[in-house]
C-alpha cells in the first residue's frame, strides 16, 4: 500500500485562468476546496472546465465563484445542475474575514488562476487582485522580452 501523505499531494491541474495574471496584479493567494455535486467531479475528471470569465465575490459570509463553466456530464442526464451557477468556496473563517475586509477597503478582485484534483479532492487556488491599467500591462511586457533577451545573450555567451 503506498503512503498516504505522499499520494495525497498528486496534484493533476483541470483547468488555469492563465489571462489572470495578465490583467491583475496577484497580492495574495490561497488553497481553498469548493463545494461541488456528483456529475460536476465527473465532468471535472474528464477535464472540462472554463476559468476564463470566473470571479468571486462574498454573498453574506460566504465566499463564491461566479461564471465558473463546468460542462454538464453526459452520462447524467437529467440531474445535471446548471453549468455557470455559483459554487461556494470551503475556507477557514478567519481567512474569510480577512479578505472580505481588504475586498471592501481596498477595492481589490478575487480571483481563480487554477482548479485541479489534490489526491481525490477538487481544489481551486483564488488570489486577491488588484487590476492592472495599460502602461503595467506594456511594462509588463517590455520586462519579459528583455529579461528573454538577457537569457538568450547570457546562453550563447562565450568567454
Amino acid at each position: 500500500m503506498p503512503n498516504a501523505p505522499h499520494d495525497e499531494r498528486r496534484i493533476k491541474i483541470i483547468a488555469s485562468n492563465r489571462r489572470a495574471r495578465h490583467e491583475y496584479n496577484v497580492l495574495e493567494t490561497i488553497e481553498a476546496g469548493i463545494e461541488l455535486v456528483g456529475p460536476e467531479v465527473k465532468s471535472l475528471r474528464a477535464g472540462r472546465a472554463n476559468l476564463s470569465d470566473a470571479y468571486g465575490k462574498f454573498d453574506g459570509s460566504e465566499l463564491y465563484i461566479y461564471q465558473m463553466h463546468i460542462s454538464p456530464y453526459d452520462h447524467a442526464n437529467r440531474w445535471n445542475p446548471d453549468s455557470i451557477r455559483k459554487r461556494r468556496l470551503l475556507m477557514h473563517k478567519n481567512e474569510l474575514l480577512r479578505w472580505m475586509g481588504k475586498v471592501a477597503q481596498k477595492g481589490l478582485t478575487i480571483v481563480p488562476l487554477q482548479l485541479y484534483f489534490l489526491g481525490s479532492r477538487v481544489k481551486i487556488e483564488v488570489a486577491l487582485c488588484q487590476g492592472k491599467k495599460l502602461f503595467d500591462k506594456r511594462e509588463t511586457i517590455k520586462r519579459r522580452e528583455q529579461d528573454r533577451e538577457m537569457d538568450r545573450v547570457i546562453k550563447h555567451y562565450k568567454p
